[in-house]
């Protein structure tokens, strides 16, 4: 009884003054709270996805003809890219066969009723579409986030034009201004603590061996290889390093994109595109 005496004596306390009590007048009422405002991480979400879209299809409407061999890259930016490709496709009647990058790129083809190949039947493309995870102002990119990189640089070094599509997070003068989580470095799983040392011993920074996030263990490439996530500590002579480091026993390639965009269409935050194209030598 003292007890409840004491909590009832508590919350009649913590009324206004002059507030009602019970078998009074007017009824106090909790000061009114605000709510919170918008979460601008969600705003920012939007807008990269909005980006994404408005270069997605700028890339597929100046580059898509008919009867075309084009390969479709991954991840998410890949997803308005196939979605544009089929629209197109089904209101022009268009002959487009499609080369995937990676197991995701493939159910994507075959969602969208697309013409699925690979590079067996046609080693030749003649346009790539892919994403990037960062891109420099010479056009070299960092890609691989997803863990598909051989897969995305084989198809995108059999193509003609390589084409690439990214939001305007992911324009950087120098790699390594936006983009923090390292370069992807796929290795064969027996040597990837050679290959960790090598890296390091070379070039510096650091080589983290990617763990997977709803299993037990490391990132399985869809070609059954580890994935290092390389994070350099200083700007490099990319060309150079990129060389050296596929020279490393064990390393099977690297997220190091060089000299192989053609143009990038950048999704910009006002709904605009801007287009980058490589300089010619």
């Amino acid at each position: 009884m003292r007890r409840g005496r004491l909590l009832a004596r508590a919350l009649l306390g913590a009324l206004p003054p002059g507030g009602a009590r019970a078998g009074g007048g007017a009824s106090w009422a909790p000061p009114h709270v605000p709510p919170p405002p918008r979460r601008q991480l969600g705003r920012r979400s939007d807008m990269s996805e909005e980006a994404k879209r408005a270069a997605a299809r700028a890339a597929v409407d100046n580059h898509a003809q008919n009867n075309q061999v084009l390969g479709i890259g991954s991840g998410s930016t890949i997803v308005p890219v196939v979605l544009r490709l089929a629209e197109r496709v089904k209101q022009e009647n268009l002959n487009i066969v499609c080369i995937p990058t990676s197991f995701q790129a493939r159910q994507l083809i075959l969602q969208n009723g697309l013409s699925l190949s690979d590079l067996d039947r046609h080693p030749e493309l003649d346009v790539a579409i892919d994403g990037a995870d960062e891109v420099d102002s010479d056009l070299s990119l960092i890609k691989g986030g997803g863990g598909c990189l051989t897969q995305e640089k084989i198809v995108a070094g059999y193509a003609k034009c390589f084409v690439v599509v990214a939001d305007y997070r992911k324009n950087s003068k120098n790699l390594g201004e936006q983009w923090k989580k390292g370069i992807p470095i796929e290795v064969i799983p027996m040597a990837y603590v050679p290959v960790t040392r090598a890296l390091t011993r070379k070039f510096g920074g650091v080589a983290e061996l990617r763990m997977a996030v709803r299993k037990a263990g490391p990132v399985v490439t869809d070609n059954g290889n580890f994935i290092l996530d390389w994070k350099f500590d200083k700007v490099h002579k990319w060309n150079e390093v990129n060389t050296a480091i596929k020279m490393i026993p064990g390393v099977v390639e690297t997220g190091l994109f060089i000299n192989m965009a053609d143009v990038v269409y950048f999704g910009m935050e006002d709904g605009s595109v801007s287009a980058r194209e490589k300089l010619a030598l």
